[in-house]
């Protein structure tokens, strides 16, 4: 076992890991926090993706042990008590969502993105959203959805 400490959605914990367990593991097994969801497995799809130290990774390819010390924010994380995040709500208000999986990792690409490109042009958000697959949209109504957040957080 590994012990790190990893501070998720704001709160500090100190966990004793496997230390091939990924972050994926113990987001969801170990903390509970089923939004972050597995797909590929493999980093292909990003089901799973979180923001770590502001960045966007694929919780599955990273080992817990590498996330000691690290700032996690999942899907979770976004809401505000029971009011949600302007980018959930662009989701939920335009439809940029139908089976749902694929969208906490699209919203948690969206918030990195809109972080660092406020208002992104259609190729800046295509290439924000590039390691995030769905197999039901089509994608018109999560870029949509983007720019629905974009005008939200500009407001």
């Amino acid at each position: 076992m590994k012990d790190i400490r990893i501070t998720v959605n704001g709160t500090a914990y100190e966990l004793s890991v496997r230390p091939h367990a990924t972050l994926l593991e113990v987001i969801r097994e170990e903390l509970g926090l089923t939004g972050t969801k597995e797909g590929c497995g493999v980093g292909e799809c990003g089901a799973c993706t979180v923001i770590m130290d502001g960045k966007t990774v694929n919780a599955c390819l990273v080992l817990a042990p590498e996330a000691n010390g690290k700032e996690i924010t999942t899907v979770e994380g976004l809401a505000q008590g029971d009011r949600l995040d302007p980018i959930q709500e662009a989701f939920f208000e335009i439809g940029g969502l139908q089976c749902g999986f694929c969208t906490p990792g699209m919203i948690m690409s969206t918030k990195a993105l809109l972080a660092e490109t406020p208002e992104p042009t259609d190729q800046q958000i295509r290439k924000g959203l590039e390691g995030n697959f769905c197999r039901c949209t089509g994608y018109t109504k999560v870029f949509d959805s983007v720019r629905e957040a974009s005008r939200k957080i500009r407001r």
